[in-house]
Formats: C-alpha cells, sequence, structure tokens
C-alpha cells in the first residue's frame, strides 16, 4: 500500500490526535485535521507532529457544509476517518442539543458532502476511497452481568449522547446501503490513556489524587466498564480505514472489564508509588461516594472477535500496563493539563440537571 492522504475530524481531541500522531509517526500517510477546536480540542495534543510537512490543519465545523466541501476539495483525501463528536455523557444530560447537533446533523453534513466528492472522483480513486465513522459501545445500552456486546447487538442507547451517536450510526449504514459511499464503522469500549480531557473518570482521579482533592465516585462504583488503551484504538482504526470490508462494522474492545472503584483502587496505589505525598497521605482515604449519574448503564462489554478473527488486531496493553503509563504521561506532562485545570475545567461535577 503506498501512501494516502487522510482527513480526520476531531482530531484536536483525544482519540483523534492519537490517531492523528500514529499517522503521522508510523505511517507514510499525509494528514488534514479537521477540527472545530471546540473546549476538548487542544492543538497541543498535536504539537508533537505539528512541525511535519505531511500535517496539515483547518479550523472547522463538521457541521458547516461550505468549510467541509473546502476541506475536501483542497486536500483530496483517499480515506476520511469520522471522529469528531460531542462524547461526554454528563454534558449531554446537561445540555443535549449540543449532541444532537454535532453528532448527528454534523455526520449528515460530512456524509453528504464525502458522496458530492466520492462521485467526482475517477474511477480508480473511486474504489480505494473509505469513510470510516468512528462510534460507540455506548449505542448498544447497558449490559447485565453477562454477555458481550457484538456488532449485530441491536441498539438500546440510554443517553442524549449514546442516542446522537446512534442516529449517527443509522445514517452511514443508510449512505451505504441507499447512495453506495464505500464506508466502515467501529464501536469502541471506553478509552483511557495520554492526552485525555479531565472530565473523565481516569484523569479526574489522577489529576485529583495528584492534588489531594476528593475523588468522586458514582454510587457505589460498581458499574463495570472494558477499558481500552487509546493508543491500542489508534492503531485498530487504521487497521479498520486499511482494510475493513465496505459496509461493515467492527467492534473494539480492550479485553479489560473493570468496576469503576477497582480503577479507582488502582490509580490510588499506583499514585501513592510514582507521586508520594505525606500531606496527602494514602490516596484511597479521597475516594468519596457520590449521588448516580441519571440513567448510569451498569455495564459495557465488548466482543471483539471479529475485528481479530476478520483483520487480525487485538489489544496489545493489558490494563495495568496501560494505567501506569498512563498514570506517568499525567505525572510527566503538568504543562499540558495545567492550562485545562485553570481555566476551561477545574474538575466541578456536570449532568446533573436530569437529577
Amino acid at each position: 500500500m503506498g501512501s494516502k492522504r487522510i482527513l480526520v475530524t476531531g482530531a484536536a481531541g483525544f482519540i483523534g490526535s492519537a490517531v492523528a500522531r500514529r499517522i503521522i509517526r508510523q505511517t507514510p500517510h499525509s494528514l488534514l485535521v479537521f477540527d472545530k477546536l471546540t473546549y476538548a480540542g487542544n492543538l497541543a495534543s498535536l504539537a508533537p507532529i505539528s512541525n511535519d510537512p505531511r500535517y496539515q490543519f483547518v479550523r472547522g465545523d463538521i457541521c458547516d457544509a461550505k468549510a467541509v466541501r473546502e476541506a475536501f476539495e483542497s486536500f483530496r483525501p483517499d480515506w476520511v476517518m469520522h471522529l469528531a463528536a460531542e462524547s461526554h455523557v454528563d454534558r449531554s444530560i446537561d445540555g443535549p442539543g449540543e449532541f444532537i447537533q454535532t453528532n448527528v446533523v454534523g455526520t449528515y453534513v460530512m456524509l453528504q458532502e464525502a458522496l458530492n466528492y466520492w462521485r467526482g472522483l475517477k474511477a480508480d480513486k473511486a474504489e480505494a476511497f473509505r469513510f470510516h465513522h468512528i462510534s460507540t459501545d455506548e449505542v448498544f445500552g447497558s449490559l447485565g452481568e453477562d454477555g458481550l456486546f457484538r456488532e449485530d447487538t441491536p441498539y438500546a442507547p440510554n443517553s442524549p449522547y449514546s442516542a446522537s451517536k446512534a442516529g449517527s450510526d443509522h445514517l452511514v449504514r443508510a449512505w451505504t446501503h441507499t447512495y453506495g459511499l464505500p464506508t466502515v464503522a467501529t464501536n469502541c469500549s471506553n478509552n483511557y490513556g495520554p492526552y485525555h480531557f479531565p472530565e473523565k473518570l481516569i484523569p479526574l482521579i489522577i489529576l485529583n489524587a495528584l492534588e489531594g482533592k476528593p475523588l468522586p465516585v458514582y454510587g457505589a462504583g460498581e458499574n463495570i466498564r472494558d477499558w481500552l488503551f487509546v493508543e491500542d484504538h489508534a492503531d485498530a482504526l487504521l487497521t479498520v480505514v486499511e482494510k475493513g470490508q465496505i459496509g461493515e462494522s467492527y467492534n473494539i474492545g480492550g479485553v479489560n472489564e473493570r468496576k469503576n472503584i477497582d480503577v479507582v483502587h488502582a490509580i490510588c496505589d499506583l499514585m501513592d508509588e510514582l507521586a508520594p505525598d505525606s500531606a496527602i497521605g494514602p490516596r484511597r482515604k479521597l475516594i468519596t461516594f457520590v449521588t448516580d449519574r441519571p440513567g448510569h448503564d451498569l455495564r459495557y462489554a465488548i466482543d471483539c472477535s471479529k475485528i481479530d478473527r476478520e483483520l487480525g488486531w487485538r489489544p496489545s496493553e493489558t490494563f495495568e500496563t496501560g494505567l501506569r503509563k498512563t498514570v506517568q504521561w499525567y505525572l510527566d506532562n503538568r504543562s499540558w493539563w495545567g492550562d485545562i485545570r485553570s481555566g476551561r475545567y477545574r474538575g466541578e461535577r456536570l449532568g446533573t440537571l436530569a437529577s
């Protein structure tokens, strides 16, 4: 396979920036980052690759058809990886409208502009073109104690966020079956790792533990998630856009189910080891149980045997190795998160308006 031109939406965000860094560092491909730079977008996450001649950045909104069209026409991508999305459940409870606009309307705009662009390509380019839509396992709803989400699990979203992502997934399927647009789709489990915006559980607990602040845990901490190291996810996404079959979806998981309280305990123990502070003492003493989130799904777990069987991908990090790397990264990169903690997000609780 020769070098490709890849347009990545939302690549200043957490997962998108991991994909962008991998493209520049580990492939011969050229990259266009298309990002609105909302609160969760951070050009500092792209600083390690920003001087590479294969990297370009355009500030743009996926809901702006003209801006999207200009990006297609100027960059002429071979592949599109669509990651731009509002993604935090708690924020979707407080303000669902933004999630509908970005995740549903924005995906519609991306599909329409991709379709128009694809129809104008020469035959060989059109055949090689791919539109890769990146989604979440939350579209499948909540599992009981047993079972795993498969690609054919019926959709049953329970939050405004997951409902908006389910809607975008259905649009992608429709644009393939109705118009023939060559798409692939992926649904992933909970990501964690470096450059994660600190409103999410793992970075929030790391930074609060570092600062000796309370460590908020919803309910009794019994909710279970399958944790996927973000660098493994980026590797999987590039595998799918290169090798995935048109019209297919692939589940991507870390095969690392953990209760939230066990995740918090593991972070506390790592912080005590890597950043001991006698003034704070054992970090487990900082754990504070708070009222559960409205509609909090009990358990997510991914069956990722299809991507292993058909495309040869499987995660390389265990939860223990990935979490240690993550904690160490936050300890070593105060300059990245310090600005966020001092202004855009100070660790306040979100998602309480429904209660």
